[in-house]
């Protein structure tokens, strides 16, 4: 089983497929890793020898940002835009839709599960 930047590809898969599991890399990174490294795109992720493994790992680590850094540098720049109170900021740290999306309906990802209406006691009633 190949483990490059700290993921165990999948097996038994095509290695531009195999590649996407690693946090940062999509389809067009895989394809472009593979043609950088020099591997064919059918190859499957068993059959890829130690040599391949290094050269796609040396691709990744040199020429993108993967996994913990692109994690790091992700959350640095949703605090640097909470931090400069900016109207993005205020929408992260309230937990609602940075990108313009309607919230009168919808929104339930950002937004969590519908809080239950709260009833008023009918007093004098029985």
């Amino acid at each position: 089983m190949a483990r490059i930047a700290g993921v165990d590809l999948p097996r038994n898969k095509r290695i531009e497929i195999a590649l996407r599991y690693i946090y940062g890399v999509g389809a067009k990174t895989a394809v472009a890793v593979c043609n950088k490294a020099g591997i064919p795109l059918g190859k499957k992720s068993d059959e890829l020898s130690e040599t391949d493994i290094v050269r796609i790992r040396d691709v990744l680590e040199n020429q993108y940002k993967i996994e913990g850094d692109l994690r790091r540098q992700i959350a640095m720049d949703i605090k640097r835009l909470m931090d400069l109170g900016c109207y993005r900021g205020l929408r992260h740290r309230k937990g609602l839709p940075c990108r313009g999306q309607r919230t009168h309906t919808n929104a339930r990802t950002r937004k969590g599960p519908r809080r239950a209406a709260v009833k008023k006691k009918e007093v004098g009633k029985k």
